[in-house]
């Protein structure tokens, strides 16, 4: 089982898209696929076709009611493909675990009483640094980093990529960042291409090969609860989503031979905008001599 936690801290970076297509073209390959939605948007769920107010239990129920996993589990409308839905409710859920022993294993420990088994399991993490992300961390082994490319894309990775090596080095030695995905990505705007190249720069063979390009069906089909596949296949978002899905599955053997070491410190990573201003200050300096 390859357990696999979708974290940015920056909203609108492709977690949840990434999350569900690329879970659906996995599961379409004739894998079992189970989908963990922490977020308390419920933006996973949504995107499934499920409407979360209508949910008897979901994630939440687990972390805060002692509900076993299995009783919460959802069939989708793509065979191999099943879902752990969230509600609102969710958002509370840090506050009513602050004083619980052991809260941040919590979704680790019922995954393990649970009878299915999965062959992939990914987890859309919420927006944020908290408790949530924290029990995907301790979860998964595996941590994918979806970063758009746009102006503010490197802002607070550092921060992020901290988090991961302390639950790394004090909880789940297992937790590494197996990938990073660009997304919103195009080659026709200078910006894309300088993100993709400073994150390439850092990461290295970390990051996936295949860019997800802009593309408004990946924007559309949320509303439809479809995934990609269902609502146009024959899309770039669909064409580069089923690309991605073979990157991951032939990551899991080259996991096994990459090396443990971890990115450093992201202090060297400036923004677009600290790199220009530095230009900047560098000619004006010429310019007095």
């Amino acid at each position: 089982m390859r357990k696999i936690a979708v974290i940015n801290q920056k909203g609108g970076s492709g977690k949840t898209t990434t999350v569900v297509n690329a879970g659906s073209a996995i599961a379409e390959m004739g894998q079992k696929v189970l989908l963990i939605d922490l977020d308390p948007q419920a933006h996973t769920t949504i995107h499934l076709g499920f409407e979360p107010f209508k949910l008897e239990k979901s994630v939440y129920d687990v972390l805060i009611n002692d509900t076993a996993f299995d009783e919460v589990l959802l069939e989708t409308q793509t065979k191999n493909l099943f879902l752990l839905p969230a509600k609102i409710e969710l958002a509370s859920a840090e506050i009513e675990l602050v004083n619980t022993i052991g809260r941040e294993i919590i979704l680790r420990e019922s995954l393990k009483k649970s009878k299915n088994d999965f062959d992939y399991i990914f987890i859309d993490c919420p927006p944020s640094l908290g408790l949530l992300t924290l029990n995907a961390l301790t979860t998964a082994a595996e941590v994918i980093i979806p970063i758009q490319a746009e102006f503010f894309a490197l802002e607070g990775l550092t921060k992020l990529v901290q988090t991961i090596q302390l639950v790394t080095e004090r909880i789940n030695p297992a937790t590494h960042i197996s990938g990073v995905l660009i997304t919103m990505f195009d080659k026709r705007k200078n910006i894309c291409k300088e993100v993709a190249e400073r994150v390439k720069k850092h990461f290295g063979d970390r990051v996936f090969k295949t860019k997800i390009r802009e593309n408004v069906k990946l924007a559309e089909a949320p509303s439809f609860g479809q995934t990609i596949f269902e609502f146009a296949p024959n899309s770039h978002g669909a064409e580069d989503y089923r690309k991605l899905a073979k990157e991951i599955i032939m990551g899991g053997e080259h996991e096994k031979k990459r090396t443990r070491e971890r990115p450093s410190k992201l202090d060297h990573i400036h923004s677009v905008r600290e790199t220009k201003e530095k230009g900047k200050s560098r000619s004006k300096g010429h310019s007095k001599i």
